[in-house]
């Protein structure tokens, strides 16, 4: 097929007629959604844990400590993965490795509803964790192939708006599993992953790798893809090897990957134990004076965390001028405000805790979408995939270890409203080395 220009306005690097200019935007557009509508289910694959702690724990009669032993090999794996997977979506690309974490991610979690004890639960959540992340690098890698570097915070932006609803809908059918169906802790791992299996067949069926695929020319063109496009053959063909010494060459991505790492290990921590937090006995009873289910208040956490991930890609495209860390810095700063102030809540106080939850989540989760947008930034779009799962490896890595920590914390004090200063600790850290990534 013949390669076609799509005009200089929609990030293109030739001029053509408008006809070819709407063709390639909405071309563009398409493959942003079918990523967004697959990703969209992807946490219905992981982000389920801490609804089925409760069931978990009465069943198997082990401490929370151990149950974040358990959600931790999850993270690991996924971290390990990252690293693996955002090379093999540069080598074989994102489409097909993307569903086909989405189609085995749908497996391993029916295999985890199936366990007999802590061991095989942990095993199997925890090569979960592994299919799990052959998702947001690939998918990452086919967005930057698609998109210029002056649209990637709103794209990415988007992208992780996706991942921010992800959240909210493992939460939601997370609850309607516990609380409408009244069914056990296994059919969380059940249920709510169907939806996974649909996005993962969608998303190959609509998704293309590349905008040569369908006849367009590449949008890249800023200073690092250009150096990149002047190697032409060589980057195309480079070894595995090669990319992972490019990347791991850049020290302002380390940095980056530093600073993720405390970013991700909030986020986990307020996405696996805020579910046991609001469960609590004291919420239960505070819920008998409110119109609101406290098991529902939890949802402002990731309903905050969609809005903050569309708005932190914007604020870095628009407000700061594509400066990625003065985003992450901001947002991180006030993470660790709103989250001490939630510490301080009383459980009487049910809607003012779930206006302050809603901002833990918008503050935490924001700067993910100016993180992943820093991959292609950095190191040029035909890296991207490798440069995303090297940076998530950072963030889940720390992510792991969060989870025995916050569980030990709330075993030995019997307090879960610790989880806060936790991941307020873990915000300040954030903002502190994000401020060394300055491009």
């Amino acid at each position: 097929m013949s390669v076609i220009s799509a005009p200089a306005s929609v990030g293109s690097l030739g001029v053509t007629n408008p006809e070819l200019a709407v063709s390639f935007r909405r071309a563009q557009w398409r493959m942003l959604l079918a990523a967004m509508f697959c990703y969209l289910f992807f946490y219905t694959g992981r982000q389920t844990f801490g609804f089925a702690i409760p069931g978990i724990q009465a069943e198997f009669g082990v401490s929370k400590a151990t149950l974040g032993w358990a959600s931790a090999a999850l993270l690991w794996c996924y971290a390990i993965g990252q690293a693996i997977n955002g090379n093999l979506g540069d080598k074989f690309g994102g489409r097909r490795v993307m569903s086909a974490g989405a189609i085995l991610s749908f497996i391993m979690n029916w295999a985890t509803s199936l366990s007999t004890g802590i061991v095989s639960l942990s095993v199997f959540w925890g090569i979960n964790g592994y299919f799990q992340s052959m998702g947001w690098a690939p998918g990452s890698r086919l967005l930057s192939n698609w998109w210029g570097r002056h649209e990637r915070g709103m794209v990415y932006g988007l992208y992780t708006f996706a991942a921010g609803l992800a959240s909210v809908l493992s939460f939601v059918t997370s609850l309607v599993v516990v609380g409408y169906f009244q069914l056990d802790w296994r059919w969380i791992f059940r249920l709510p992953v169907v939806l996974l299996l649909v996005g993962g067949i969608a998303f190959y069926l609509i998704a293309r790798e590349r905008p040569e695929d369908m006849g367009f020319e590449s949008p890249h063109d800023d200073a690092v893809d250009d150096a990149a496009k002047e190697a032409g053959s060589v980057i195309d063909s480079e070894s595995s090897f090669s990319r992972y010494k490019a990347v791991l060459s850049n020290w302002r991505l380390l940095v980056a990957g530093l600073a993720i790492g405390f970013q991700n290990a909030a986020r986990y921590g307020l996405l696996v134990w805020v579910p046991v937090h609001f469960l609590g006995s004291n919420w239960s009873k505070a819920g008998a004076a409110s119109a609101i289910d406290p098991r529902w208040i939890s949802i402002a956490l990731p309903v905050g965390m969609a809005v903050g991930a569309f708005s932190n890609g914007w604020v870095s495209d628009k407000i700061f001028g594509s400066r990625r860390y003065a985003a992450i810095v901001l947002y991180m700063v006030l993470a660790a405000i709103t989250s001490l102030y939630m510490y301080t809540i009383p459980t009487t106080e049910v809607y003012l805790g779930m206006g302050v939850l809603f901002l833990c989540g918008f503050f935490v989760y924001g700067p993910q979408s100016s993180f992943w947008a820093l991959c292609p930034d950095l190191v040029g779009h035909k890296r991207a995939g490798t440069a995303t799962g090297v940076m998530n490896f950072c963030a889940y890595l720390f992510a792991g270890l969060g989870e025995p920590i916050i569980g030990h914390f709330m075993d030995t004090r019997h307090d879960t409203s610790l989880v806060f200063i936790v991941v307020a600790t873990c915000a300040a850290m954030s903002a502190g080395v994000a401020a060394f990534i300055r491009r």
